[in-house]
């Protein structure tokens, strides 16, 4: 009885074991994948110089020894240690991570737009271990693509595929540096194509599960045949870390912005000078519609081009230049690529009824605050008496800050720039208050006496530092 009974244990050990086999053979080996593409994935890191003002960090409290002590032991996040902000008007920099990748052997590198945003120095760290300056050869913030370049030759570059050709579940890998650990692999599936989000309306991306963190931005997404198909640009989060949730920009949208950068340094796209709304089934039914096919307009721009061509307000736009406009995302993608000055064929639903009007393409404005934006028209944002023009953020913009109000530098002069802060800084708050709107930030500062100094919380990229500032009128 014991002998048929080890014999029968033995015979499920071995019909395991054989089983585990089988299944190990079904999933996927990243080990190749690693060893011959991780030579061309790069470390990022930029410097950022500010200067302080000699000003105490905390009004009312400029030769407070205590404050002073508990920023020399620990700092304040992007400042050396030892450091302590207001001293002796010196410079202070801050420093962030990124990730890249190799696309040429003589030294261009693709990395996402908001690495080296305000970057004062660039410093690429090959596999090897050797350092390189880079030089900024041009970005594209709607894209969220930079080409840098890095004096070298015989380098590793990586393979370009085709993110057209993914299927939805198929697996895919990312090398970067996450929390600076370099030349990190993590794997998982593609979770969908083409995925629209707010304010981005001119990516389709990649979405996936893959495993991404700060530090991993700007890095390569690979299919398993090791060819890059995507960059690495935002996540999903609500601590900060991985959930799940990923976003990757299509390779082939940046080739082609890299190439532009790379000719003439900037980007050149088309525009109509419209503002465009989902349409949804109530709409599209009151407009007669049998789907929800197309992009609403809902503001034409007075003399711009789609106004020129005939467009108005209430047109759903099915086809622009023979392409199907499914949803209205899709709408900003095609006439951004169509060739300014072009004349297009736009099919439209106009009161029940298919019509077709011939639209010139403008050229879309450098600056993205010059878009058109929809009928109304707002009030042009002033600098305040510290020297800052402030914008409040938008509902997306506000969910990237796990749902905390701040308001965004337009522009930064007088004091607030002598202090350091810059274009794109978010401001926090203003001492121990938190920045709900411009006008209540704008009415704080109004009842600060001349001469007293404010302490102002700023987000800049992952780090936040209190910036301080002399009121001087």
């Amino acid at each position: 009885m014991l002998k048929k009974w080890i014999s029968s244990t033995f015979l499920l050990i071995a019909m395991s074991i054989n089983t585990m086999h089988a299944y190990a053979k079904d999933l996927p080996d990243f080990t190749e994948l690693a060893e011959k593409q991780g030579p061309a994935v790069v470390n990022i890191s930029i410097t950022s110089v500010a200067q302080n003002n000699g000003m105490s960090p905390f009004p009312g409290m400029p030769d407070d020894e205590n404050l002073q002590e508990f920023f020399k032991r620990f700092g304040i996040p992007g400042m050396p240690p030892g450091q302590v902000p207001g001293q002796g008007g010196q410079e202070y920099k801050t420093q962030s991570l990124g990730s890249g990748f190799i696309i040429s052997q003589d030294g261009y590198i693709l990395t996402n737009a908001h690495v080296i945003n305000e970057a004062d120095e660039v410093l690429v760290k090959l596999s090897d271990k050797r350092e390189f300056k880079a030089k900024i050869i041009g970005a594209d913030k709607r894209t969220d693509v930079a080409l840098i370049k890095i004096e070298a030759t015989n380098l590793p570059k990586v393979t370009v595929g085709d993110p057209n050709t993914l299927k939805v579940g198929e697996w895919v890998a990312a090398i970067g540096s996450p929390f600076g650990l370099e030349n990190t692999m993590t794997a998982g599936i593609v979770s969908a194509k083409g995925r629209a989000l707010p304010q981005e309306n001119f990516v389709p991306f990649i979405q996936t599960d893959v495993a991404i963190n700060p530090g991993n931005s700007g890095g390569p997404l690979f299919n398993l045949r090791g060819e890059v198909v995507g960059i690495n640009s935002q996540i999903y989060s609500r601590s900060g870390g991985s959930m799940g949730l990923s976003f990757s920009i299509p390779i082939d949208v940046a080739i082609d912005i890299s190439n532009q950068l790379k000719s003439t340094g900037k980007i050149t796209r088309g525009w109509l000078g419209i503002a465009i709304q989902e349409l949804t089934k109530e709409l599209a039914e009151s407009f007669g519609m049998k789907n929800t096919n197309g992009a609403l307009v809902a503001g034409v721009e007075k003399n711009g081009p789609a106004d020129k061509g005939g467009l108005e307000a209430g047109d759903v736009i099915t086809k622009f230049d023979g392409k199907q406009i499914v949803v209205s995302s899709d709408l900003p993608r095609v006439v951004g690529s169509a060739k300014p000055g072009k004349l297009v064929p736009v099919e439209i639903m106009r009161k029940g009824a298919v019509k077709t009007v011939n639209v010139g393409v403008g050229e879309m404005p450098t600056d993205p605050s010059e878009v058109a934006a929809p009928s109304k028209t707002a009030p042009k944002a002033e600098a305040n008496k510290i020297g800052l023009t402030l914008k409040e953020l938008t509902p997306q913009q506000k969910k990237k800050l796990n749902g905390k109000n701040g308001l965004l530098v337009i522009e930064s002069t007088g004091v607030a720039a002598q202090a350091g802060i810059r274009r794109g800084d978010v401001v926090l708050g203003l001492n121990n208050s938190e920045s709900q709107s411009v006008d209540l930030f704008n009415k704080q500062i109004n009842a600060v006496p001349a001469g007293k100094t404010v302490a102002i919380l700023v987000l800049r990229g992952e780090n936040t530092l209190y910036v301080p500032i002399k009121v001087n009128k």
